[in-house]
């Protein structure tokens, strides 16, 4: 099959087109995807820049991606949820890739009304922020938590779940973004960039933080005793408040999650900017376009 490698760690020219990837192997508990899209996430061109070989070692070469929308192509004799010809969509492994292979518990039947290829954006990012949410901030209804990066991907996913548990919402953007995040329908809107608006807010419940840096650390201290920071970036060095349980998340599978967000973009009560659409083939490309920044959510088409 056709799918995109990278042979040595480094920057996007190290990714190739290949056409002669072995197809992945069914087990008896698998699902063969036939790939629509799948699309380009920070967290590849950070693995395949070597930046994150720690938490995620590879084996070259190696096929990047998270995220697969696609048709069912085969199953394993022990799945009983899917059939060929099924539209689904996954968080799984190696998805730069025209076949993919996922074990069942990890497919979701895609909606009507959901676009395959964009579907590709969902899986990871919506993931991300729900578990920010859930599981690290554990915010409960009546409670008030901050969300940074609120127009991001992951942002985005943090405010519809913090929304839909009952939470008083505060999205945190660039000031010059203000105006663009009322359409979020959260309960207030922070400029994260005004330090005199975050140092005159009142002490909340939790932050589900996506940007990480100064700002992180800012919202980390405006934190009530017994509150949870959950984080998506990386901390800056020294920050810490020992009243506060701070947690980082690592997306896991959820496809009872993933097809409630799903169901929500069907219905119009979630949306999920893609701004752009590129071949697989380009995915070298898509890499050097958002690893410059504010490109958006690139989807890769197979």
């Amino acid at each position: 099959m056709k799918a995109v490698r990278m042979h040595q760690y480094g920057g996007p020219e190290v990714l190739s087109y290949d056409d002669d990837v072995p197809d992945p192997v069914v087990g008896p508990d698998t699902v063969l995807i036939g790939t629509i899209a799948t699309s380009v996430n920070p967290i590849d061109w950070k693995v395949r820049s070597g930046a994150r070989q720690k938490d995620f070692p590879l084996t070259l070469p190696a096929i990047l991606g998270r995220d697969v929308s696609g048709v069912v192509l085969a199953v394993g004799d022990q799945v009983r949820t899917f059939k060929p010809g099924d539209h689904v969509i996954a968080m799984a492994d190696t998805t730069y890739a025209e076949r993919v292979a996922v074990p069942e518990a990890q497919v979701a039947h895609l909606p009507d009304g959901v676009d395959p290829v964009d579907a590709a954006a969902i899986p990871l990012v919506v993931l991300t922020g729900d578990q920010l949410v859930r599981g690290a901030t554990r915010v409960t209804a009546g409670q008030t938590i901050i969300v940074s990066g609120a127009l991001g991907s992951v942002g985005r996913a943090a405010v519809h779940t913090a929304l839909k548990l009952g939470a008083k919402v505060i999205v945190g953007v660039r000031g010059r973004q203000v105006a663009e995040a009322e359409s979020l329908g959260a309960h207030a809107v922070l400029a994260l960039d005004d330090d005199d608006a975050i140092a005159q807010l009142d002490a909340v419940d939790g932050v589900a933080d996506t940007v990480g840096g100064a700002v992180a650390a800012k919202l980390l201290g405006k934190v009530r005793p017994g509150g949870r920071f959950g984080y998506a970036s990386v901390l800056p060095e020294g920050a810490a408040k020992d009243s506060v349980e701070i947690s980082r998340v690592f997306a896991q599978p959820d496809a009872v999650t993933l097809r409630a967000f799903a169901d929500d973009i069907a219905d119009g009560s979630f949306v999920l900017p893609v701004s752009r659409r590129m071949p697989l083939s380009e995915a070298a490309d898509a890499h050097a376009l958002l690893e410059k920044g504010g490109g958006g959510k690139v989807v890769l088409t197979v």
